[in-house]
């Protein structure tokens, strides 16, 4: 392992980049567990709103009124559509 700290990701404010140096290690792997399980959630929800932007009234079955819509809710990870 190299005794250099990483290389500072580009884009990062100041903020988020000198506040690492103030923290013990266990909160770092906290923080760190917490920005993985965040990007998660983001990109869940992401994919999501894409897929709800695909939905077409087409898609339909004849006999579902025009003005029907699909409601998409997650819980505990399993998607349920009403």
């Amino acid at each position: 392992m190299s005794t250099e700290p990483p290389a500072t990701p580009a884009g990062l404010s100041t903020d988020v980049i000198k506040a690492p140096d103030k923290c013990p290690p266990d909160r770092l792997r906290d923080a760190a567990r917490y920005a993985h399980e965040f990007v998660e959630h983001k990109e869940r929800e992401t994919r999501l709103e894409t897929e709800s932007d695909g939905d077409d009234a087409d898609d339909f079955p004849d006999d579902v009124p025009a003005k029907a819509t699909i409601m998409i809710k997650e819980i505990d990870d399993n998607r349920y559509y009403y």
